[in-house]
Parts: structure tokens; sequence; C-alpha cells
């Protein structure tokens, strides 16, 4: 990925990402993102990007599997994470999920992944310690709690879905406080001339209903050339 391109990426909210995908592929019907609402540790933080680094957890009921297995797939999972090709970002599917009870993401373990060099997770569980948690390291979450309950790593480097959107290990993730997208590989060289002509695309609308003497007429005649500029 050109650094130019990470750096617009960084940038520009997901909900743009998401259009400037259709615009990429010509026409509407993009569907690689989240469903429902996400809450975000910070709402004021920018977007997060990277490559995904998945794993799925559960802490509903303590591991049924031996004790030094535990530990052993514990220590892969941080392995994989602190090996991870930057940028990236954990994407965790809490396989409890509706019922996630075990907050994963708290103020430790969002501390070692932001010292692997990670930019965030991506997660349908559960997070805490909000207030407390390093600045630069974004959490979208499912939701928030007060207990780790039992929770343990199940599997890495695997297939996960979080609110309905299904992740791969090495997808390109972008995500805010509107949600998570997988950005399709095909488009990337046409991304960034994507969102540059999408921005400018909606200053024709913007700019004139910013102004205050901004009427129907002012309206009809800017969203008929916003119309003719997005087709």
């Amino acid at each position: 990925m050109k650094q130019s391109l990470l750096s617009l990426l960084k940038e520009v909210d997901t909900p743009t990402v998401c259009n400037a995908i259709e615009v990429a592929q010509g026409k509407r019907g993009f569907n690689s993102f989240t469903r429902g609402t996400m809450i975000a540790s910070d709402v004021t933080a920018g977007a997060i990007t990277g490559y995904a680094r998945t794993a799925k957890i559960s802490a509903i009921k303590p591991p049924s599997e031996p004790p030094e297995t535990i530990k052993k797939r514990r220590m892969d999972y941080y392995r994989y994470m602190a090996s991870a090709h930057l940028p990236a970002l954990a994407v965790i599917e809490d396989v409890d999920f509706p019922d996630c009870i075990g907050a994963y993401w708290g103020e430790i373990n969002t501390t070692v992944h932001k010292g692997f060099g990670l930019s965030g997770v991506l997660t349908n569980g559960v997070m805490r310690d909000l207030g407390d948690l390093p600045e630069g390291f974004s959490v979208i979450a499912g939701s928030v709690g007060p207990s780790h309950g039992f929770v343990h790593v199940k599997e890495i480097k695997t297939q996960v879905t979080v609110f309905d959107l299904v992740v791969n290990d090495g997808d390109l993730i972008h995500a805010d406080r509107h949600g998570a997208l997988v950005i399709p590989t095909e488009i990337l060289p046409k991304l960034e001339a994507a969102i540059h002509h999408l921005l400018e695309t909606e200053k024709l609308v913007l700019e004139p209903a910013r102004d205050k003497d901004f009427d129907f007429a002012k309206f009809e005649k800017a969203w008929t050339a916003f119309e003719a500029a997005r087709t």
C-alpha cells in the first residue's frame, strides 16, 4: 500500500471509504461492512486502518482444555500479534456473542498490543478500563463491561466474523466509531483517486448548503451538478 494512500485513509472516516469504494468499483452494492451499532473507546479518535491479525476468544466458561494448552496458545497468540506486518490491527471474534461477558480489551492488553505496533482492535466482544486505555490505540467493540470472566484464546489466524463482517488474516481493514469494512484488494490502485473525487464531488452540495442565502433554487442547481459529477 502506498504511503500516500495510508495517510489518506487515516484522515477520512469509514463512511467516506465505504462510498469511495463504490466510486472505485463504478457501482453501488459494496457490502463488506459491519452491521449494527458498535462502541468506540474514543469517539474523538480518527480512523484505524491496517492488515488484520485475527483470533477467536471465549469467556463465559472456563476452558476445557489442559492449562498447558491454553498457556501455549496464549503465547502463540501474542507472538503472532507481535510479528504483524504493519500497519496492522487485531480483529477478534468473541464466540460468546451476543452474550459476551469477558472484557479482553482493558488497560493491560491494549497497552501490550500498542507496544507491538498495532493501531487498534475491532471486536464484537467487551472492553473495559475506559479512561485508562493508551492514547493512539482505538478499540471498536460490541459492548462495555467490568469483568474479564474466563477469557481465553480459542483460535489464532482464523476466519472471524464481527458484526456480520467476515474477516480473514491479512485483509485490509478500515474502522472508526461508525463500524468497519474490508477494503477489496482489487480496487487499491484506484482508491486514493476515488476518495479525492468523492470529497470534491460532495463539496458541490456542501459548500452552497452552508451559505447563508441558500435556498431551493440554489439547492436544485447544486444537486444537478452533484448528480452529473458522480455519474
